[in-house]
C-alpha cells in the first residue's frame, strides 16, 4: 500500500467524520472553482470541461435511484439525505436515470410517449434538490439492460404494436419505429418544464450532461456499424433540441474493430465482440465527452486477485491517453468499484482500486490531460438496504476508510481548480 500514499495518504486512515471533514479543507464544489457564485452551464473546450472560463474537474457519484425514491412519499426524503452527504464530501456531479420504462407503479414511461406524472415530478424534485446543494446531474436516457425497462421494453412495445421481425433486443438500434419511440422520449425529457424550479430541462445548468444510453452493447453486429449509426443519428437528434448541454454516449469503454491494436487492453475477448468501439463511438459528431466503466471483479475474476490493480491502472490510463490524442475530449471514469460479495473480498482491495483510479485522474488534471473526473458506484445512505448491491458506499459511515479517500479527492480536485483559475 506504500505506493498509493502521498496526497491521498494524509487522510487514508481517517476513521471519524471530524477527521475526514478536516481533510476536506474548503469545499466550494458548487461554485465556480474561481469563486464566482454563478450557476452556469459546464461546457467543453477541447479536451477539458470548462466552467466560467476555467477548467472543471469532477469528483462524483452514481445514484440511479433518485426518481424511484421520489415516487414514494415514505422514501422521498432520502433523496435530500443522499445529496446532503454528497455535498458534505465535496462531490460536484451525480449520475442518475431519466428513464423507467414499463407498467410498474413507479414507471416513468408507461407506454411509448405516455408518462406517469408522479414519476416525472419525482425527477423534477431530484434535479431541484441537487440544484439547491450546487450539485449537477448527468441524466441517462435509456438502459441497455432489462432493468427498469431498457431496450428490451422498447422492442416489446414494438411487438405489441404488431411490428414483425424484431429478432432480438438489438432491434432497438435499427428499427425505424422503435428509434422514433426513443426520439420521442428524448424530446419529452429535454423539453420537460420542471414543476419545482420552473426551468425547462434543456435550459437548466443543474443538468451537467445527457447520456444516450447506459452501457450500450449490440452483440448482433460485432462490426460496430449498427450501434455507430444509432449513436450518430441520436447525437444529432439530441443536439437539434439542445445544442448547449454536454452529451455522452455512455459506453463502458471497450475497444472495437476500428482500433485492433487497442483490443489488448480489453478485459477479455468477449468484450471485443459486443458491437461497441470506444474511439469510433465517441468520435461521432455531437458527442462531447467519453466515458469508461471499471469492474475488474465482473470482467476478470470474482475472486479478488492481484491482477485487478495492473488492469485498472492500464485501463484507466490508456483511455485518458486516447481521449487526449485521438478524441481531443474529456473522459469520465464514470463507474468503478469492487463488490463486497466477491469471494475473498476485503476492504483493502476496494481502497487500492479507488486509489488507482483517483490518482490517475488527479495526475491527469495536474498535467491538463483529458482525465476529467470519476464517479464511484454507488452512493447510498442509511435506510436504503433494498438498493444495496455490494458496491455501495455510505458516506456517513465514518468507520469506512474509503470515505476519507472520497473526501480527500474532492480537496485535491479543488486545489487543482484554484491553480487553474483565470
Amino acid at each position: 500500500m506504500d505506493g498509493w500514499k502521498g496526497l491521498h495518504g494524509m487522510c487514508f486512515m481517517a476513521m471519524s467524520m471530524m477527521v475526514v471533514a478536516s481533510c476536506m479543507g474548503d469545499g466550494t464544489h458548487g461554485m465556480s472553482p474561481c469563486g464566482v457564485d454563478e450557476w452556469s452551464m459546464v461546457k467543453r473546450e477541447g479536451h477539458l470541461f470548462s466552467l466560467n472560463g476555467s477548467p472543471f474537474y469532477v469528483n462524483g457519484f452514481n445514484a440511479y435511484y433518485f426518481m424511484l425514491l421520489g415516487t414514494d412519499a415514505s422514501t422521498a426524503p432520502l433523496v435530500g439525505k443522499v445529496l446532503d452527504e454528497a455535498a458534505r464530501a465535496g462531490l460536484s456531479v451525480g449520475r442518475t436515470m431519466a428513464f423507467n420504462d414499463g407498467n410498474g407503479s413507479d414507471a416513468l414511461q408507461t407506454s411509448p410517449g405516455v408518462y406517469n406524472e408522479n414519476a416525472f415530478e419525482a425527477l423534477d424534485r431530484a434535479i431541484d434538490e441537487a440544484r439547491k446543494r450546487k450539485i449537477r446531474l448527468i441524466l441517462n436516457l435509456v438502459n441497455n439492460w432489462n432493468d427498469y425497462g431498457g431496450k428490451q421494453q422498447y422492442v416489446e412495445w414494438g411487438r405489441e404494436a404488431g411490428i414483425q421481425n424484431l429478432i432480438s433486443n438489438d432491434s432497438f438500434f435499427s428499427h425505424p419505429t422503435i428509434k422514433n419511440y426513443y426520439k420521442n422520449h428524448v424530446k419529452a425529457i429535454l423539453t420537460r418544464f420542471n414543476t419545482y424550479s420552473k426551468v425547462m430541462y434543456k435550459d437548466d445548468p443543474t443538468i451537467f450532461a445527457w447520456e444516450l444510453i447506459n452501457e450500450a452493447q449490440c452483440p448482433s453486429d460485432p462490426s460496430g456499424n449498427t450501434l455507430q449509426a444509432w449513436v450518430e443519428e441520436m447525437a444529432a437528434y439530441v443536439k437539434s433540441i439542445d445544442p448547449i448541454h454536454l452529451l455522452g454516449v455512455g459506453t463502458e469503454g471497450f475497444y472495437g474493430p476500428s482500433n485492433p491494436d487497442r483490443s489488448v487492453f480489453n478485459p477479455n475477448q468477449f468484450s471485443t465482440e459486443l458491437g461497441t468501439d470506444f474511439i469510433r463511438n465517441n468520435a461521432a459528431v455531437g458527442i462531447d465527452f467519453a466515458t469508461v466503466h471499471t469492474y475488474p471483479d465482473s470482467w476478470i475474476s470474482q475472486t479478488d486477485t492481484p491482477d485487478y490493480l495492473p488492469f485498472v491502472k492500464n485501463w484507466t490510463n490508456i483511455h485518458i491517453e486516447d481521449s487526449l490524442t485521438q478524441l481531443n475530449m474529456p473522459v469520465l471514469i464514470e463507474e468503478f468499484g469492487i463488490n463486497s460479495h466477491d469471494l475473498g473480498y476485503n476492504q483493502t482491495w476496494r481502497q487500492m482500486i479507488m486509489e488507482v483510479v483517483y490518482e490517475a485522474i488527479l495526475d491527469s488534471a495536474k498535467n491538463q490531460g483529458s482525465g476529467a473526473g470519476g464517479l464511484f458506484w454507488q452512493q447510498l445512505t442509511d435506510e436504503m438496504e433494498n438498493f444495496a448491491d455490494g458496491y455501495e458506499i455510505i458516506l456517513n459511515q465514518a468507520s469506512d476508510p474509503v470515505n476519507a479517500l472520497i473526501y480527500n479527492q474532492s480537496r485535491a480536485i479543488n486545489a487543482v481548480h484554484r491553480a487553474r483559475c483565470i
